[in-house]
């Protein structure tokens, strides 16, 4: 057993029976849930919309390199600057350069999980670079020296009385319960950091490649400040967050918006093409892209599991997922938590170390029925399942276990030949730290049904 799946065991246990993360996880949830619900109502034809966006992605992903190039052409002509980067190493040293040559000493972030996927906060700190969340949650969670909660809701594991607790803490401002007074504390001071940094870092919702840019959604207008106050701005993107055309956006931007929150669409909407032209008033003067690949191309070269990369990242299938509901996501020491992140983690960070994340989910079906782009999640599960055992990598414990199983289940002497005493003691021993630890023992019966067919067979 690795050292990475003997640590989820033992976080997932702890988790799960927290009543109060679980108290705080099931009323957050359970009012984003109640919002999805209403905001499906807004669709005439749902069902119509996810299959178009599944269409869309599906093409253009089994299209990435041509669209790739179309993206690049198309913002290159607007004097973007496209960095191509094989892996977080590649990344962070493109990042570090330009952050050197511009001698910054600060940047502030909007909401990005592929800054997270490349640990970026970790890497300017190191190199004496004051690094500022804008999102709220984000800046919640990077206040309390936390990693996101959540792909959307970054702070979903923390109520009203921790963020106040911690602000009081971290901040020196009176304990209040009043949420718009810590929101305004959070405004005050992130306006500040606007002015004063010299370069701003985002992600992207969407590449598009028909007019090269980037589509940003949000509902807080912090994104549209960190890349358009900043003289420099870097996006750092996935490559699997390609569109083909600004046309697309009328889909997807709501169906994001939808699943996620339960808007017909967020607030804030914007599309962002190049550095500031001749014509403009506002703008940063240098515009950089970098295209990340990290680990995407070898989920891309498998032809049944690559549907993942269709993902727009709108969280629904955590929100729905019993496991998630129940062990949190920081239990999964991954960037991206839930079903999605169970599917795509073993292609992205190597399937040795995380092969175990398949394994958490009841395969309940219920990430593939919410999720906006119709990715079959359950079934990859299934799929991520298999690979790891055809590839050998199977505990050999769990794989003697599975030997004697199969013997005894093909025998039915051999299953008959130890008697009821024999089996408990075996399961006694098996289930000690596993199902016994929380749960009523399993005890086999005196006699098994076949055994007791046989007997009354034989007296009559």
């Amino acid at each position: 057993m690795s050292i990475k799946l003997k640590q989820f065991l033992q976080d997932s246990e702890n988790k799960a029976f927290d009543l109060e993360h679980r108290k705080k996880i099931r009323f957050n949830i359970g009012k984003y849930n109640a919002a999805v619900q209403n905001g499906m109502a807004a669709y005439e034809h749902h069902e119509l919309a996810r299959e178009r966006a599944s269409f869309l992605k599906t093409q253009t992903i089994n299209n990435l390199d041509k669209y790739l190039v179309e993206f690049e052409n198309n913002f290159t002509k607007r004097g973007g600057k496209v960095i191509w980067a094989q892996n977080a190493e590649e990344a962070l040293r493109e990042i570090g350069t330009i952050i050197k040559r511009k001698r910054a000493k600060s940047v502030v972030k909007s909401k990005s999980m592929s800054t997270e996927e490349i640990h970026l906060n970790d890497f300017l700190e190191k190199n004496g670079i004051e690094t500022v969340e804008t999102d709220l949650g984000e800046y919640i969670v990077q206040l309390a020296g936390q990693r996101p909660y959540h792909i959307v809701t970054p702070a979903m594991h923390m109520s009203k009385k921790d963020i106040a607790e911690l602000f009081h803490k971290k901040l020196n401002i009176p304990l209040t319960d009043d949420a718009q007074q810590l929101v305004l504390t959070a405004r005050k001071l992130l306006r500040e950091k606007y002015t004063q940094a010299e370069v701003g870092v985002s992600g992207a919702n969407f590449l598009i490649a028909d007019i090269g840019g980037i589509a940003v959604t949000e509902n807080e207008g912090n994104a549209r400040l960190s890349t358009t106050f900043p003289k420099t701005h870097i996006a750092i993107v996935g490559i699997e967050k390609l569109i083909p055309s600004m046309l697309d956006l009328d889909l997807f931007w709501p169906l994001l918006s939808t699943s996620g929150t339960g808007q017909n669409v967020t607030i804030y909407n914007t599309i962002l093409t190049g550095p500031r032209q001749p014509t403009e008033k506002d703008g940063p003067e240098e515009m950089y892209v970098v295209l990340l690949d990290n680990g995407r191309t070898n989920l891309l070269a498998q032809p049944e599991q690559r549907e993942a990369l269709n993902c727009i990242r709108c969280g629904a299938c955590l929100n729905v997922c019993p496991v998630y509901k129940n062990i949190g996501g920081h239990t999964y020491e991954t960037t991206y938590s839930g079903p999605i992140g169970s599917v795509i983690t073993p292609h992205l960070a190597g399937m040795e170390e995380n092969k175990h994340l398949s394994y958490a989910s009841s395969l309940c079906g219920a990430c593939t029925s919410v999720c906006p782009v119709k990715i079959n999640l359950h079934n990859l599960l299934l799929i991520n399942r298999k690979q790891s055992v055809e590839e050998g990598l199977v505990d050999k414990n769990e794989k003697l276990a599975f030997r004697f199983w199969a013997k005894g289940m093909q025998n039915r002497r051999l299953l008959n030949f130890a008697p009821a005493s024999v089996k408990n003691f075996v399961l006694g021993h098996v289930q000690k730290e596993t199902w016994s630890k929380r749960r009523e023992p399993l005890v086999a019966a005196p006699l098994s049904f076949n055994e007791m067919w046989r007997k009354q067979r034989k007296n009559r």
